[in-house]
């Protein structure tokens, strides 16, 4: 299983990105899909996730602003980023689940600043 991450860049504060993941490799269900960030000197964190029936999940400090959506016949997952801020700055990396086992994408950079 292959991902690949695009959309991630500059941003000033307030302003919006939208980050998109492509899985490939003959995949034949997808359980969940999500992405997690990474700062510099913190840990790993969740930002969302997202279900092949659609349900979403949420860390505290997004709600309100981020939005996650996939597309289960092309095996894509989208991450709507607004009212960006300066600590939304990290490394975004998308995942997913298949039969209990996770495959990461490369990771984007986010960076939110004046």
């Amino acid at each position: 299983v292959q991902l690949q991450a695009s959309g991630g860049g500059l941003v000033q504060p307030g302003g919006s990105l939208r980050l998109s993941c492509a899985a490939s490799g003959g995949i034949f269900r997808i359980n969940y899909m999500g992405w997690y960030r990474q700062a510099p000197g913190n840990q790993r964190e969740l930002v969302a996730t997202i279900t092949s029936g659609g349900s979403t999940n949420y860390a505290d400090s997004v709600k309100g602003r981020f939005t996650i959506s996939r597309d289960n016949a092309k095996n894509t997952v989208d991450l709507q980023m607004n009212s960006l801020k300066p600590e939304d700055t990290a490394i975004y990396y998308c995942y997913v689940i298949i039969l209990g086992d996770y495959y990461w994408g490369q990771g984007t950079l986010v960076t939110v600043s004046s």
